[in-house]
């Protein structure tokens, strides 16, 4: 990744670490584990799917990292995804190294038993390779606390020692309070919080995927007082110029399973197209790119990367030209991995924390870290997205120092 090479120079890592290498350290992967998973479909016929584990850094501690269940996932995409959990566990300070897993598959074509054997026998293959001292599997695209019950339950097949193995899990399982809002409702922080610094008075907010990230950002910036004019999924658009109800927005969506068709809102062909001056992606990764990017209206002031990797470097370029502020990812949506931590904590002591103790806990990290890296920003008179990496970088790069292992 060309961002963290940058970094190791302005952090100076050939003079403080001469003999180190410490940028391919921290980029490279520690393991990577690959292998096909053959499946007996209801229909008595055979599926085999791709699937993925990379264990990227455990520096700072066990390697922490979503499973997504997607037909794009790829190799070089859970690599990439890897290396952004250990720079954000770095950057928002819980004991974690990065860790990233996948299946290639579209969930939406298997039964739930299907996908259940199909998730087991993922589980299964890696068992060797999970622990709570190890590496902890999280929720992630087209995952959520069904799939981690499954993951679950399979390793403790294995182990005594089950509880701590994955977070996300339902509350019956040893699940946190506050864990399936956390991702959105730190976006929403985030977005929060960079619009009072940019003195943003109702500035119009989009938000693109009405997922898991997606509705929570939206619903917690809704009860904040802020107009959200624009919200899509995977079937369509729909804009209201004067604000969005985002309450019954989530509640038709849940409903008739889509955005299409909400009476509060008129269809619109691509969202990244509305003018607004806040944009929100919380889909997939690359999402604005260079096939798009010339198509966002002049106006916009603020990307807020909700989703993992959803601005192209190229397109995050052509923002940065254009005088637009981006809030990287490894610090907009990190409030996951932070509620992931306490879950994994009170796995562990077996004292569980009521909802607004949970969320507190991650608003005071978040703010922590958002104030840590516009203070760097400006120090340093780089993109907030630079200053992230290198507070990451310089944290990662120190422990190896410490540890003597140069």
């Amino acid at each position: 990744m060309e961002i963290i090479r940058q970094c190791g120079k302005l952090l100076e890592f050939e003079k403080r670490f001469p003999n180190g290498k410490m940028v391919e350290r921290i980029s490279i992967s520690d393991k990577i584990i690959r292998f096909k998973a053959i499946l007996s479909r209801d229909n008595g016929g055979i599926g085999v799917f791709q699937c993925y584990r990379v264990q990227q850094s455990d520096v700072l501690g066990p390697y922490k990292g979503g499973t997504r269940l997607h037909p794009s996932v790829s190799m070089n995409e859970v690599k990439a995804l890897a290396t952004l959990m250990s720079l954000k566990t770095a950057l928002v300070n819980v004991p974690f190294g990065g860790g990233k897993g996948g299946i290639c598959v579209d969930p939406k074509a298997l039964s739930e038993k299907e996908l259940e054997r199909l998730v087991r026998k993922y589980t299964n293959r890696i068992k060797d390779d999970l622990g709570p001292d190890e590496d902890i599997p999280a929720p992630d695209v087209n995952s959520g606390p069904r799939e981690m019950a499954w993951i679950y339950d399979e390793y403790r097949k294995y182990s005594e020692s089950a509880r701590g193995v994955v977070t996300g899990k339902p509350l019956e399982l040893g699940g946190s309070l506050g864990r399936i809002q956390a991702t959105g409702f730190g976006v929403a922080l985030v977005t929060e919080r960079l619009c009072y610094d940019k003195k943003l008075v109702n500035p119009a907010i989009s938000i693109e995927g009405f997922g898991n990230v997606g509705q929570y950002a939206a619903l917690k910036l809704f009860e904040m007082g802020f107009k959200i004019v624009a919200v899509s999924d995977s079937r369509g658009c729909v804009v209201n110029q004067v604000g969005l109800n985002i309450s019954d927005l989530l509640a038709f969506k849940r409903e008739k399973g889509r955005l299409s068709g909400f009476p509060g809102g008129k269809p619109a062909e691509r969202i990244i197209e509305v003018p607004v001056e806040v944009h929100i992606p919380c889909a997939l990764g690359h999402s604005i790119n260079r096939d798009n990017v010339d198509s966002i209206p002049s106006g916009l002031k603020i990307v807020v990367e909700g989703a993992n990797a959803p601005v192209s470097s190229h397109a995050e370029n052509v923002l940065i030209d254009r005088g637009v502020i981006l809030a990287p990812d490894i610090l907009a949506n990190a409030g996951g991995v932070i509620v992931s931590y306490y879950e994994w904590v009170q796995n562990r002591e077996g004292l569980y924390w009521s909802e607004d103790e949970v969320l507190g806990k991650m608003t005071e990290k978040m703010n922590a870290a958002y104030e840590n890296v516009v203070s760097y920003a400006s120090e340093k008179k780089i993109a907030l997205r630079q200053a992230a990496y290198c507070l990451a970088m310089d944290k990662i790069a120190r422990a190896i120092g410490f540890r003597g292992a140069q």
